[in-house]
């Protein structure tokens, strides 16, 4: 049984992490950066301060990362803000369904809570979560559980109760470090082992989802 599903944004809610990568490879041309996606691919769930972490080991205590994240996230607002952002297919069935079902609906992202607001609004998806959780309300970022350890306060749900789905490994580290169940839609990077042990579920997509969960209606 469970009472309340947690999901991830990027890559879960939305096909946004490619886009971002797709923009931080055109900043990484204008500045000779090399090898850009294998150090996005290292931030994937991962909050804006610890991606800076990452980006300086690779890159190098003086690399600009504000800088260069500050005109990437320009050029990434400018073609996907105001909804334009596609959305991962099948979420909209799985929202309603689990609304129907009275499950408790949370939204737990690395990313900041005005920004979180502002993409599940512009694509009408709000409205579905009973609970919104930015990586700026946190301290310490995935693979810590304290993002989805908050939401489930928030939900007044046990972490035993919850589904948590999410697309990254450092998500699917951080629910299982919060005795959340864990199911894994990969997005950008496919199921490792480590991720199969800890996951409940590795499943294609959202509509696979819809129908594990439906198993759990209950």
């Amino acid at each position: 049984m469970y009472y309340s599903v947690i999901f991830d944004m990027d890559g879960v809610i939305f096909d946004s992490e490619i886009k971002v990568v797709e923009c931080w490879q055109e900043i990484a041309v204008k500045y000779q950066i090399k090898d850009i996606e294998s150090a996005c691919r290292a931030c994937l769930g991962l909050n804006r301060e610890a991606t800076k972490v990452v980006f300086q080991e690779r890159y190098g205590q003086d690399f600009p990362y504000d800088a260069y994240k500050s005109e990437m996230s320009a050029l990434f607002h400018a073609r996907y803000g105001e909804g334009r952002l596609p959305l991962k297919p099948g979420v909209e069935n799985l929202l309603q369904y689990l609304k129907a079902q009275d499950k408790k609906l949370a939204l737990a992202s690395s990313t900041r809570l005005e920004l979180v607001r502002r993409e599940l609004s512009d694509a009408g998806l709000l409205h579905y979560f009973d609970v919104v959780i930015g990586g700026d309300m946190v301290e310490n970022s995935k693979p810590a559980p304290d993002i989805f350890l908050k939401a489930c306060e928030a939900l007044e749900t046990a972490p035993e109760s919850a589904y948590g789905i999410e697309d990254s490994y450092n998500g699917i580290r951080a629910l299982s470090a919060a005795d959340i169940r864990a199911i894994m839609v990969p997005d950008m990077v496919e199921a490792s082992d480590e991720m199969r042990e800890l996951a409940e579920a590795v499943l294609p997509d959202l509509s696979a989802v819809q129908k594990y969960l439906e198993g759990y209606a209950l």
